[in-house]
């Protein structure tokens, strides 16, 4: 595969798509991580008190290196929080560890979408690693048939991050509907809901790159195939 203007079409949106979400989710964290709650609660604390109103006080919370690396470990049943979360007493903290702690009650009620984006998973991985190589191979063997594998195979990974959605966006609806419990006050909760929607928005922008990768090679491969 070489590069040619026509990717610039499909890459460009991209990438200015992607850039545009890192610099707002990375920029409203840090503009909440200065403004501290007025009760004092961490991060862990707002986690703990979701999960133990959840019936969850079986589940963990671990620190975990690194600057928004905070997630949920389904296979561990564990919520991992980095160090400005787990111990950070800002909007910002208390936001990302109530929505991590959305994820572990979704898993909890049996919340269909992420029981289905956990089950796609190793076949996204699969589809993801082999579907360059059959492209190539498709098009230097002159076979359509094997480049157009290549490209529904990538289709898979479009679907994981649209499955994505649903969930990143469920597991925000429930943090904030969490909120108040927490005594958060009003101005501190429209914070949060401002992290987790900057957050939210990385996820619409992975969905969109994806889209314009599938459909770049959607072209590139039906552009090869116009050429013999």
């Amino acid at each position: 595969m070489y590069f040619s203007i026509y990717d610039m079409y499909f890459m460009l949106p991209a990438i200015i798509v992607t850039l545009w979400a890192q610099f707002k989710v990375k920029s409203t964290f840090s503009k909440y991580s200065s403004v501290k709650t007025i009760n004092g609660k961490s991060g862990f604390e707002a986690a703990r008190n979701i999960l133990d109103q959840n019936g969850l006080q079986n589940i963990p919370i671990e620190l975990v290196n690194g600057k928004l690396t905070d997630h949920y470990d389904p296979k561990a049943g564990v919520i991992r929080l980095s160090n400005e979360v787990y111990n950070g007493r800002s909007v910002s903290a208390i936001g990302v560890a109530a929505h991590e702690a959305g994820h572990a009650v979704q898993y909890a009620e049996q919340y269909t979408p992420v029981y289905i984006r956990s089950a796609i998973i190793p076949m996204t991985n699969i589809c993801s690693y082999i579907s360059y190589p059959l492209i190539i191979i498709g098009i230097l063997l002159s076979s359509p048939l094997l480049a157009r594998v290549g490209v529904i195979l990538f289709a898979m990974v479009v679907l994981f991050q649209l499955i994505t959605l649903p969930v990143e966006f469920n597991a925000s609806a429930r943090a904030i509907r969490t909120l108040p419990s927490l005594g958060l006050n009003e101005d501190e909760i429209i914070g949060s809901k401002r992290v987790l929607r900057a957050a939210a928005m990385t996820y619409v922008a992975a969905l969109f790159t994806a889209l314009m990768n599938f459909l770049r090679l959607l072209t590139y491969v039906n552009r090869n195939q116009k050429r013999r």
